[in-house]
């Protein structure tokens, strides 16, 4: 079924997309809807989470590239405590609800503002430091 964008002198355009999805300023959708598709709440948001989390656990990290870095094809069994810590830090973030709302939070504002611009917000790009 197809929403109506436009109506008035111009030519009526219709789309597939839900009005929420092709709305706003930009087309991009509606900097209001607060509301997550499923590949958001499945996929974007969890990247995020990993992300923030490995800032979090950036000690335990660094101990785990380092590791990794001198063992080369023997990391499995090299690197085994380092790898156990590391999960550990991470699944104690992973598990965290107020760490989950706040990822969430983080990337609606990130969305909307998105939407109102249409401009992608920049990403750091940290140096390759594993294999």
């Amino acid at each position: 079924m197809a929403d109506k964008l436009n109506s008035g002198h111009e030519k009526d355009i219709y789309t597939v997309l839900p009005s929420a999805f092709s709305a706003g300023p930009h087309g991009l959708g509606d900097p209001d809807d607060k509301t997550l598709r499923k590949v958001e709440s499945e996929v974007s948001i969890p990247q995020k989470m990993k992300k923030k989390a490995k800032e979090k656990c950036e000690e335990v990290v660094q101990a785990f590239e380092k590791c990794a870095k001198e063992a080369g094809l023997l990391l499995p069994f090299k690197c085994r405590p380092q790898a156990k810590s590391l999960e550990k830090c991470l699944i104690g973030w992973y598990e965290n609800e107020e760490f989950k709302e706040q990822c969430k939070q983080e990337y609606l504002e990130e969305r909307s503002e998105y939407r109102r611009t249409g401009i992608r917000q920049k990403t750091k790009r940290k140096e390759s430091t594993m294999l």
